[in-house]
């Protein structure tokens, strides 16, 4: 009881200074059609000790550039800066914030109405607590509950399961110098989570969906070619080394279980099933040859040809 006086006691006080708890930091680059809903979701939350940073990151639409400055009021800052990506984008945003938390939250989504005061709730209470993000879903092109596996480390080196927007701490924002601008076709997300637990930062996920994500048939995630994935990839271990040589036993191991698990598919598919008797013969007519070169090695050695 005498902790959540405190929490409360806490709060007031933030409110009270105006100088606001939570710093939205929000890129937008022709994004105009969309950066209205994803503001709104932060105004009508719950908690209202916010700031929000938009930057607009070199738009070339005219409808956004004219959206954007319509926003008139004291806690929403707009930051206009040439294209640059979304992590440069997003540290420009979070130098500029005076919050203690961060939440990203790029201009095309939005937020359900509980989840900065439950998110703030987590991460007041608990220091060790480093990364707060909560179930998704997706709405736009398609709806429903975007069905993400727990996260778990160190399952997590193998594939991101953290979105985009999850709050943190700006301290430790600066501790890991931030988004890292070596991730060039995305990922920088993915690439910053790796950091804040390599600070030993723990990660809970709120058991309810207050992130929605649009899905867009062109959005970055649905079109990174392959050789994009695989740059990601890469450099996500050039950035984090230790992380991924400490675990290289579990990484190894998973690696196996999957080959395992292909080739179990493999084997079970009807086209192997159905080649089989072609497989049996060809490996009768290796059998034979086989047999003919050995048989061959030995007459050669019983005439002494050599």
């Amino acid at each position: 009881m005498q902790t959540e006086i405190n929490v409360r006691a806490s709060r007031d006080a933030q409110i009270e200074s105006r100088e606001p708890t939570i710093s939205i930091v929000m890129p937008c680059h022709n994004h105009g059609e969309y950066v209205g809903q994803a503001v709104g979701s932060v105004l009508e939350q719950t908690y209202q000790n916010f700031e929000i940073i938009i930057v607009d990151d070199g738009s070339n639409d005219e409808n956004t550039r004219r959206n954007l400055n319509s926003y008139d009021r004291s806690n929403i800052k707009l930051i206009q800066t040439t294209h640059q990506g979304l992590a440069s984008a997003r540290n420009t945003a979070i130098e500029a914030a005076r919050g203690k938390y961060i939440l990203p939250l790029d201009a095309d989504d939005k937020i359900g109405e509980t989840y900065l005061e439950k998110a703030l709730d987590i991460l007041e209470r608990n220091e060790n607590v480093g990364i707060v993000y909560s179930k998704a879903e997706f709405f736009g092109e398609a709806f429903g509950e975007w069905k993400l596996p727990p996260y778990h480390f160190p399952g997590i080196l193998l594939g991101n399961v953290i979105f985009c927007s999850a709050l943190f701490r700006k301290r430790d924002w600066a501790a890991v110098n931030g988004y890292n601008r070596n991730m060039i076709y995305g990922w920088e997300d993915y690439d910053f989570w790796l950091s804040l637990i390599e600070l030993g930062r723990e990660v809970v996920c709120i058991p309810e969906p207050l992130f929605l994500y649009r899905k867009r048939s062109n959005s970055m995630v649905t079109t990174m070619s392959r050789d994009h994935m695989l740059y990601s990839y890469t450099q996500l271990f050039k950035n984090h080394p230790q992380l991924y040589t400490d675990n290289i036993g579990f990484l190894l191991l998973n690696s196996a279980e999957r080959v395992d698990q292909f080739q179990r598919t493999i084997e079970s598919s009807w086209s192997w099933r159905l080649t089989k008797p072609l497989r049996s013969t060809n490996q009768i007519i290796r059998n034979i040859r086989q047999r003919l070169k050995r048989a061959r090695v030995g007459l050669s050695q019983d005439l002494g040809t050599g």
